[in-house]
Protein backbone atom coordinates (compact mmCIF):
# COMPACT_ATOMS: atom_id res chain seq x y z
CA UNK A 1 0.00 0.00 0.00
CA UNK A 2 1.23 3.22 -0.88
CA UNK A 3 -0.42 6.57 -0.11
CA UNK A 4 -1.15 9.29 -3.06
CA UNK A 5 1.53 11.18 -1.76
CA UNK A 6 4.29 8.61 -1.75
CA UNK A 7 3.42 7.46 -5.57
CA UNK A 8 3.78 11.47 -6.14
CA UNK A 9 7.01 11.51 -5.07
CA UNK A 10 7.98 8.09 -6.59
CA UNK A 11 6.47 9.36 -9.94
CA UNK A 12 7.72 12.94 -9.58
CA UNK A 13 4.34 13.93 -10.18
CA UNK A 14 1.96 17.22 -10.52
CA UNK A 15 -0.65 16.32 -7.62
CA UNK A 16 -4.61 17.69 -7.51
CA UNK A 17 -6.23 16.16 -5.03
CA UNK A 18 -5.76 14.76 -1.26
CA UNK A 19 -2.35 13.32 -0.75
CA UNK A 20 -3.71 11.09 1.90
CA UNK A 21 -5.34 9.03 0.37
CA UNK A 22 -4.29 4.87 0.44
CA UNK A 23 -3.88 3.10 -3.08
CA UNK A 24 -3.67 -0.52 -2.24
CA UNK A 25 -3.59 -1.78 -6.16
CA UNK A 26 -3.50 -1.13 -9.62
CA UNK A 27 -6.20 -1.71 -11.85
CA UNK A 28 -7.22 -1.64 -14.91
CA UNK A 29 -9.68 1.37 -16.40
CA UNK A 30 -12.35 -1.49 -17.51
CA UNK A 31 -12.16 -3.21 -14.28
CA UNK A 32 -11.36 -0.85 -11.55
CA UNK A 33 -11.27 -1.68 -7.88
CA UNK A 34 -11.81 0.30 -5.16
CA UNK A 35 -8.98 2.01 -3.61
CA UNK A 36 -7.39 1.32 -6.80
CA UNK A 37 -5.08 3.82 -9.06
CA UNK A 38 -5.56 3.73 -12.87
CA UNK A 39 -3.45 4.77 -15.64
CA UNK A 40 -5.06 7.09 -18.46
CA UNK A 41 -3.63 7.79 -21.82
CA UNK A 42 -6.36 9.90 -23.36
CA UNK A 43 -9.79 12.10 -22.41
CA UNK A 44 -11.25 10.05 -24.30
CA UNK A 45 -10.60 6.56 -21.69
CA UNK A 46 -11.89 9.18 -19.06
CA UNK A 47 -15.36 8.03 -19.88
CA UNK A 48 -14.73 4.73 -18.04
CA UNK A 49 -13.50 6.15 -14.76
CA UNK A 50 -15.56 5.74 -11.80
CA UNK A 51 -15.64 7.44 -8.11
CA UNK A 52 -14.27 4.39 -6.70
CA UNK A 53 -11.02 4.62 -7.74
CA UNK A 54 -8.39 6.02 -5.38
CA UNK A 55 -6.37 8.01 -7.85
CA UNK A 56 -5.70 8.10 -11.66
CA UNK A 57 -2.41 8.93 -13.35
CA UNK A 58 -2.62 10.88 -16.55
CA UNK A 59 -0.66 13.19 -18.87
CA UNK A 60 0.40 16.59 -17.28
CA UNK A 61 -0.94 18.16 -20.06
CA UNK A 62 -4.67 16.88 -19.36
CA UNK A 63 -4.76 16.91 -15.45
CA UNK A 64 -7.02 19.96 -15.50
CA UNK A 65 -9.36 18.53 -17.58
CA UNK A 66 -9.71 15.64 -14.47
CA UNK A 67 -11.28 17.63 -12.03
CA UNK A 68 -13.16 15.78 -8.71
CA UNK A 69 -10.80 13.06 -9.25
CA UNK A 70 -7.03 12.51 -7.22
CA UNK A 71 -4.96 13.06 -10.22
CA UNK A 72 -1.14 12.73 -10.59
CA UNK A 73 0.03 14.43 -13.66
CA UNK A 74 3.40 13.03 -15.54
CA UNK A 75 5.39 13.24 -18.58
CA UNK A 76 4.97 10.30 -19.48
CA UNK A 77 1.83 7.73 -18.35
CA UNK A 78 3.15 4.34 -19.59
CA UNK A 79 6.62 5.08 -17.92
CA UNK A 80 5.23 5.04 -15.06
CA UNK A 81 3.20 2.55 -14.67
CA UNK A 82 6.64 0.71 -15.72
CA UNK A 83 7.96 2.62 -12.55
CA UNK A 84 4.67 2.09 -9.97
CA UNK A 85 4.13 -1.38 -11.10
CA UNK A 86 7.26 -2.87 -9.05
CA UNK A 87 6.18 -1.60 -5.79
CA UNK A 88 3.15 -3.18 -6.26
CA UNK A 89 4.51 -6.66 -7.08
CA UNK A 90 3.80 -9.18 -4.40
CA UNK A 91 6.81 -11.04 -3.39
CA UNK A 92 7.17 -14.72 -3.97
CA UNK A 93 7.89 -17.45 -1.18
CA UNK A 94 9.80 -20.37 -1.46
CA UNK A 95 7.98 -23.60 -2.71
CA UNK A 96 8.67 -26.43 -0.61
CA UNK A 97 8.22 -30.21 -1.54
CA UNK A 98 4.21 -31.69 -2.41
CA UNK A 99 3.15 -33.80 0.93
CA UNK A 100 0.49 -35.94 -0.94
CA UNK A 101 -1.40 -37.14 1.84
CA UNK A 102 -2.22 -33.45 2.38
CA UNK A 103 -4.09 -33.19 -1.31
CA UNK A 104 -7.17 -35.79 -2.11
CA UNK A 105 -6.14 -38.83 -3.80
CA UNK A 106 -3.02 -36.71 -5.47
CA UNK A 107 -0.77 -38.87 -7.24
CA UNK A 108 2.58 -36.63 -7.85
CA UNK A 109 6.11 -37.63 -9.03
CA UNK A 110 9.48 -36.77 -7.91
CA UNK A 111 10.38 -32.97 -6.63
CA UNK A 112 7.27 -31.61 -6.89
CA UNK A 113 7.20 -28.44 -5.36
CA UNK A 114 4.41 -25.84 -3.93
CA UNK A 115 4.03 -22.34 -2.39
CA UNK A 116 1.44 -21.12 0.06
CA UNK A 117 -2.21 -20.91 -0.25
CA UNK A 118 -2.44 -24.15 -3.03
CA UNK A 119 -5.44 -25.64 -3.24
CA UNK A 120 -5.35 -28.97 -5.44
CA UNK A 121 -8.93 -30.68 -6.21
CA UNK A 122 -9.77 -34.29 -6.32
CA UNK A 123 -7.66 -37.26 -8.41
CA UNK A 124 -5.01 -34.95 -9.72
CA UNK A 125 -1.92 -36.50 -11.07
CA UNK A 126 1.20 -34.83 -11.52
CA UNK A 127 4.51 -35.71 -13.27
CA UNK A 128 8.03 -35.40 -11.92
CA UNK A 129 9.81 -31.77 -11.13
CA UNK A 130 6.28 -29.57 -10.91
CA UNK A 131 6.56 -26.16 -9.40
CA UNK A 132 3.54 -24.31 -8.24
CA UNK A 133 3.43 -20.85 -7.11
CA UNK A 134 0.87 -19.28 -4.65
CA UNK A 135 -1.98 -18.96 -4.22
CA UNK A 136 -3.02 -21.28 -7.07
CA UNK A 137 -6.40 -23.32 -7.69
CA UNK A 138 -6.04 -26.30 -9.21
CA UNK A 139 -9.68 -28.44 -10.12
CA UNK A 140 -10.86 -31.72 -10.06
CA UNK A 141 -9.01 -34.54 -12.40
CA UNK A 142 -6.21 -32.37 -13.80
CA UNK A 143 -3.09 -33.79 -14.92
CA UNK A 144 -0.31 -32.11 -15.03
CA UNK A 145 2.92 -33.29 -17.07
CA UNK A 146 6.74 -33.65 -16.43
CA UNK A 147 8.49 -29.91 -15.74
CA UNK A 148 5.87 -28.04 -15.43
CA UNK A 149 5.79 -24.40 -13.66
CA UNK A 150 2.35 -22.77 -12.32
CA UNK A 151 2.89 -19.32 -11.56
CA UNK A 152 1.29 -17.42 -8.59
CA UNK A 153 -2.48 -16.73 -8.75
CA UNK A 154 -3.16 -19.22 -11.43
CA UNK A 155 -7.14 -21.03 -11.71
CA UNK A 156 -7.51 -24.22 -13.59
CA UNK A 157 -10.37 -25.74 -14.37
CA UNK A 158 -11.61 -29.33 -13.42
CA UNK A 159 -10.55 -32.40 -15.99
CA UNK A 160 -7.68 -30.47 -17.65
CA UNK A 161 -4.27 -31.46 -18.87
CA UNK A 162 -1.00 -29.13 -19.11
CA UNK A 163 1.68 -30.87 -21.28
CA UNK A 164 5.19 -31.46 -20.27
CA UNK A 165 7.81 -28.56 -20.36
CA UNK A 166 4.87 -25.58 -20.20
CA UNK A 167 4.74 -22.38 -18.14
CA UNK A 168 1.69 -20.67 -16.75
CA UNK A 169 1.13 -17.54 -15.84
CA UNK A 170 4.79 -15.98 -16.26
CA UNK A 171 5.62 -12.80 -17.17
CA UNK A 172 3.98 -11.63 -20.48
CA UNK A 173 6.20 -9.65 -22.84
CA UNK A 174 5.26 -5.97 -21.41
CA UNK A 175 7.88 -3.07 -21.82
CA UNK A 176 8.38 0.91 -22.75
CA UNK A 177 11.01 2.75 -23.80
CA UNK A 178 12.02 5.05 -21.50
CA UNK A 179 13.73 8.37 -21.49
CA UNK A 180 17.62 6.53 -21.50
CA UNK A 181 16.53 4.54 -24.90
CA UNK A 182 16.49 1.34 -22.69
CA UNK A 183 13.99 -1.18 -22.28
CA UNK A 184 11.77 -0.37 -18.97
CA UNK A 185 10.00 -3.42 -17.66
CA UNK A 186 5.96 -3.69 -16.59
CA UNK A 187 5.42 -5.74 -14.08
CA UNK A 188 2.81 -8.01 -14.57
CA UNK A 189 -0.29 -8.24 -11.95
CA UNK A 190 -2.82 -10.21 -13.21
CA UNK A 191 -3.25 -13.96 -13.58
CA UNK A 192 -4.69 -16.77 -15.51
CA UNK A 193 -7.46 -18.51 -15.52
CA UNK A 194 -7.79 -21.92 -17.41
CA UNK A 195 -11.45 -23.24 -17.35
CA UNK A 196 -12.85 -26.55 -17.51
CA UNK A 197 -11.81 -29.69 -20.17
CA UNK A 198 -9.16 -27.81 -21.30
CA UNK A 199 -5.80 -29.40 -23.29
CA UNK A 200 -3.03 -27.57 -23.27
CA UNK A 201 0.15 -29.55 -25.38
CA UNK A 202 4.54 -29.35 -24.77
CA UNK A 203 6.19 -26.56 -24.78
CA UNK A 204 3.41 -23.82 -24.21
CA UNK A 205 3.41 -20.55 -22.63
CA UNK A 206 0.49 -18.74 -21.55
CA UNK A 207 1.70 -15.56 -20.31
CA UNK A 208 -0.04 -13.58 -17.35
CA UNK A 209 -2.03 -10.65 -17.19
CA UNK A 210 -0.73 -6.85 -16.82
CA UNK A 211 -3.52 -5.78 -14.72
CA UNK A 212 -6.40 -8.17 -15.75
CA UNK A 213 -6.47 -11.91 -16.49
CA UNK A 214 -4.99 -14.02 -19.32
CA UNK A 215 -8.20 -16.44 -19.77
CA UNK A 216 -8.59 -19.65 -21.23
CA UNK A 217 -12.08 -20.30 -21.57
CA UNK A 218 -14.18 -24.52 -21.32
CA UNK A 219 -13.00 -27.02 -23.84
CA UNK A 220 -10.29 -25.23 -25.78
CA UNK A 221 -7.37 -27.22 -27.32
CA UNK A 222 -4.18 -26.22 -27.57
CA UNK A 223 -1.33 -28.33 -29.48
CA UNK A 224 2.46 -27.98 -28.91
CA UNK A 225 4.72 -25.02 -29.27
CA UNK A 226 1.81 -22.07 -28.46
CA UNK A 227 2.47 -18.88 -27.19
CA UNK A 228 0.18 -16.74 -25.35
CA UNK A 229 0.33 -13.48 -24.61
CA UNK A 230 -1.10 -10.87 -21.76
CA UNK A 231 -4.44 -10.63 -21.06
CA UNK A 232 -5.30 -12.56 -24.41
CA UNK A 233 -8.92 -14.27 -23.91
CA UNK A 234 -9.35 -17.41 -25.71
CA UNK A 235 -13.38 -18.44 -26.59
CA UNK A 236 -14.34 -21.82 -25.38
CA UNK A 237 -13.68 -24.65 -27.64
CA UNK A 238 -11.49 -22.99 -30.01
CA UNK A 239 -8.70 -25.24 -31.35
CA UNK A 240 -5.07 -24.15 -31.53
CA UNK A 241 -2.30 -25.43 -33.63
CA UNK A 242 1.42 -25.84 -33.20
CA UNK A 243 3.68 -22.71 -33.10
CA UNK A 244 0.81 -20.32 -33.06
CA UNK A 245 1.55 -16.90 -31.80
CA UNK A 246 -0.81 -15.00 -30.57
CA UNK A 247 0.36 -11.50 -29.31
CA UNK A 248 -1.02 -9.15 -26.40
CA UNK A 249 -4.67 -8.17 -25.44
CA UNK A 250 -6.45 -10.31 -28.56
CA UNK A 251 -10.11 -11.83 -27.86
CA UNK A 252 -10.54 -15.05 -30.07
CA UNK A 253 -13.68 -15.62 -30.67
CA UNK A 254 -15.61 -19.24 -29.43
CA UNK A 255 -15.15 -22.11 -31.58
CA UNK A 256 -12.19 -20.53 -33.62
CA UNK A 257 -9.87 -23.02 -35.44
CA UNK A 258 -6.22 -21.73 -36.14
CA UNK A 259 -3.80 -23.43 -38.19
CA UNK A 260 0.01 -24.17 -37.41
CA UNK A 261 2.15 -21.11 -37.50
CA UNK A 262 -0.39 -18.70 -37.79
CA UNK A 263 0.77 -15.20 -36.09
CA UNK A 264 -2.22 -12.74 -34.24
CA UNK A 265 -0.92 -8.99 -33.79
CA UNK A 266 -2.02 -7.63 -30.53
CA UNK A 267 -5.32 -6.25 -29.54
CA UNK A 268 -7.02 -8.00 -32.48
CA UNK A 269 -10.27 -9.65 -31.74
CA UNK A 270 -12.00 -12.17 -33.79
CA UNK A 271 -15.86 -13.31 -33.67
CA UNK A 272 -17.36 -17.02 -33.22
CA UNK A 273 -16.73 -19.71 -35.70
CA UNK A 274 -13.41 -18.12 -37.26
CA UNK A 275 -10.74 -20.81 -39.40
CA UNK A 276 -6.88 -19.45 -39.60
CA UNK A 277 -5.36 -21.07 -42.66
CA UNK A 278 -1.77 -21.74 -41.45
CA UNK A 279 1.11 -19.53 -41.65
CA UNK A 280 -1.50 -16.93 -42.09
CA UNK A 281 -0.48 -13.46 -40.40
CA UNK A 282 -3.97 -11.65 -38.98
CA UNK A 283 -3.50 -8.17 -38.35
CA UNK A 284 -6.84 -6.60 -38.28
CA UNK A 285 -10.00 -7.75 -36.55
CA UNK A 286 -12.05 -10.59 -38.61
CA UNK A 287 -15.95 -9.80 -37.55
CA UNK A 288 -17.59 -12.46 -39.47
CA UNK A 289 -17.70 -16.07 -39.24
CA UNK A 290 -15.86 -18.15 -41.97
CA UNK A 291 -12.16 -19.26 -43.53
CA UNK A 292 -9.34 -16.54 -43.46
CA UNK A 293 -6.15 -16.98 -45.30
CA UNK A 294 -3.21 -14.08 -44.88
CA UNK A 295 0.14 -14.83 -46.48
CA UNK A 296 2.65 -12.69 -48.55
CA UNK A 297 6.20 -12.27 -48.72
CA UNK A 298 8.00 -9.55 -46.51
CA UNK A 299 8.44 -6.38 -48.08
CA UNK A 300 8.78 -2.70 -46.22
CA UNK A 301 5.73 -2.45 -43.81
CA UNK A 302 4.80 1.08 -46.13
CA UNK A 303 4.91 -0.65 -49.22
CA UNK A 304 3.08 -2.80 -47.12
CA UNK A 305 -0.04 -0.94 -46.04
CA UNK A 306 -0.27 0.27 -50.05
CA UNK A 307 -0.52 -3.37 -51.35
CA UNK A 308 -3.10 -4.16 -48.45
CA UNK A 309 -5.16 -0.80 -49.54
CA UNK A 310 -5.19 -2.45 -53.60
CA UNK A 311 -5.77 -6.10 -52.10
CA UNK A 312 -8.91 -5.29 -50.26
CA UNK A 313 -10.15 -3.32 -53.49
CA UNK A 314 -9.20 -6.00 -55.87
CA UNK A 315 -12.63 -7.80 -56.39
CA UNK A 316 -14.50 -4.80 -56.92
CA UNK A 317 -12.28 -4.39 -60.24
CA UNK A 318 -14.01 -5.05 -63.05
Amino acid sequence: MLSVLEIKNILNAELQGNPEIVITNISSLEKPKESSIVFCRSLKEKKLLNKSIGAVVVSKKLIKQFKGFNVLGVDSVKISLAILSKYFKPKNTTPIIINVDKYNNLVAGENCCTGKNVSIGLNCEFGHNIVIGDNVIIGNNVKVMNNVTIFDNTLIGHNSIIGPSSSIGYEGFGNVFDDNHGWLHIEHLGSVEIGNNVSIGANCCIDRGTLENTIIQDGVIIDNLVHIAHNVVVGSDTAIAAKVGIAGSCHIGKRNKIGGMVGIVDHVNTCDDVTISATSTIISDITEPGTYTGIMPSVKHSLWKRIALHIKKIDKIT
